[in-house]
């Protein structure tokens, strides 16, 4: 509690507020103030909470020559069923008529699964793509560039199977099933994995609607195909013919079959 000076009640006459004069401490009152660092190379925190990524929109008006000023960071609740986070080895991207599914998929051992599906819409995900890019650029200015695994070489000779052929290959959970949706996401990294928590920023809380860890070797190719997705959607609107579909962002060792990062669903 803070000590404030208002000598009389006839001083608030103009204000919308009657003051509890009896609640109003001495002057001189000590005062504690609890201050929590939050590290500056840091996007993630700890705690059951993580700081929300600011709304989009236009800038506010300011004097001219003004600094414009950041907005103030919100918070977004970590559900506890969500909290421990999902591994994942590779990813598949799909387009739909308003959303990008993308599929992150476990390929350690079998049955290979989807161990967590997200939904983003078309709007967010070249954020997505942004937010991505600087991260790695981050890390690589951090831990230099990260161990890439090498893809088997293309057999030439082998058939592209269909999305049916790749999702029968896949087991699909049936929490896993409708997806969970983002219209945010925050990003943060170690030295050997990137942390991605996909949020719903909806009034009165954002949430954490989904976690998902990536090896640093498997983010130049997740980047890859989602960058892929959405070229391939420009090609769509502009009536253009598409072009082929970048690999799957998944491991080169016992893979599932190449995704499509193009399919309606």
């Amino acid at each position: 509690m803070l000590d404030v000076a208002i000598p009389s009640s006839a001083d608030t006459d103009s204000l919308r507020f009657v003051p509890f004069e009896s609640k109003i401490p001495d002057r001189e009152t000590p005062v504690r103030l609890i201050l929590v660092p939050v590290p500056s190379d840091s996007r993630m925190s700890s705690d059951d909470q993580t700081p929300d990524p600011p709304e989009s929109g236009p800038p506010e008006s300011g004097p001219p020559g003004a600094q414009p000023q950041p907005n103030p960071p919100l918070r977004a609740r970590v559900p506890d069923h969500v909290a421990g986070g999902t591994f994942s080895t590779g990813a598949i991207v799909m387009t739909g008529p308003s959303e990008y599914i993308v599929d992150f998929l476990q390929t350690i051992g079998r049955p290979h699964k989807v161990a967590a599906r997200v939904v983003i819409p078309h709007q967010v995900m070249p954020q997505f793509i942004e937010a991505l890019t600087t991260n790695l650029e981050l890390y690589r200015g951090r831990f230099g560039d990260p161990h890439t695994p090498q893809p088997q070489p293309p057999n030439p000779d082998a058939r592209r199977p269909s999305p049916q052929e790749i999702y029968d290959d896949l087991k699909m959970p049936d929490e896993v099933l409708s997806g969970t949706y983002a219209n945010g996401v925050m990003i943060g990294h170690g030295a050997t994995e990137f942390g991605l928590d996909f949020l719903t920023s909806f009034f009165p809380q954002s949430a954490v609607s989904a976690r998902v860890f990536v090896a640093a070797g498997q983010v130049p190719r997740l980047l890859e195909s989602l960058k892929g997705a959405v070229r391939q959607l420009e090609q769509r609107r502009q009536g253009l013919p598409p072009t082929d579909p970048p690999p799957p962002a998944a491991p080169p060792t016992d893979p599932p079959p190449a995704g499509p990062t193009d399919s309606d669903g």
